[in-house]
């Protein structure tokens, strides 16, 4: 009965709440900090894939409507307006247009140049526009594994204050020290690891919209330049 009683003692001063409380100041403060980071990096997560993927979606519905719609004027009438990227890319391509063709001399060579200028700067502005905030995730990537080993490193170094104290070195006095020290590092890769997932696959998502922008602001440069053929 007493080694259960031993047993159980001793998982419940290493469980995660107690090794927390056992903590002094500092480690506290780390722990702490990076379990901010951690749900930090949960809310940027979820916001963004959610953004993503609806971001996609309402892409290519207006990139379908386009190519289906037969008059140009008529669907920026219905559709320019709308608040997506590709939405806003139309909308620069007409809006230079409009200002190029306004006189009766046309230069068709500079209102070419203009028009793939001002879609490619709206590819841009969207593709920075979708990539807010994953700096974040690269950041507390990279740097939640140090932070988590200052942690480790401080806890040890109390741990060793502690032996010296009390001139005993037995695993009843070493062991809560360390696995405080060792939680600290176990939370800075719980921050961590699922930073650097997610901003490599968001990476690879907003690469992956952006090459559908860039190849939809070339095929509307291809048709207004089609365009600039009727005109006098």
């Amino acid at each position: 009965m007493s080694n259960l009683g031993l047993t159980g003692g001793v998982g419940e001063a290493m469980s995660p709440i107690a090794l927390f409380m056992q903590a002094d100041l500092v480690v506290k403060s780390v722990m702490v900090g990076l379990i901010l980071a951690s749900i930090w990096t949960w809310a940027i997560i979820i916001g963004h894939a959610f953004r993503l993927k609806r971001v996609a979606r309402e892409n290519a519905s207006f990139e379908k409507e386009f190519w289906a719609a037969q008059d140009i004027d008529g669907f920026d009438t219905a559709r320019g307006g709308d608040a997506w990227p590709s939405a806003r890319i139309f909308a620069a391509g007409i809006a230079e247009w409009r200002r190029s063709t306004a006189s009766k001399n046309i230069d068709k060579d500079g209102t070419r140049s203009r028009l793939a200028t001002a879609m490619h700067a709206a590819v841009g502005e969207e593709v920075d526009r979708l990539a807010d905030r994953l700096n974040i995730l690269a950041t507390i990537g990279s740097v939640a594994p140090f932070v988590g080993l200052f942690g480790t490193v401080w806890g040890i170094m109390r741990s060793f204050n502690d032996i010296a104290g009390a001139n005993n070195t037995s695993l009843a006095v070493v062991a809560p020290g360390i696995a405080e020290a060792l939680f600290a590092t176990a939370i800075g890769l719980f921050a961590a690891i699922p930073a650097v997932i997610a901003y490599n696959r968001m990476t690879h998502g907003i690469n992956r919209i952006e090459s559908r922008l860039s190849r939809f602001a070339d095929g509307f440069h291809g048709t207004l330049s089609r365009e600039l053929e009727h005109e006098a």
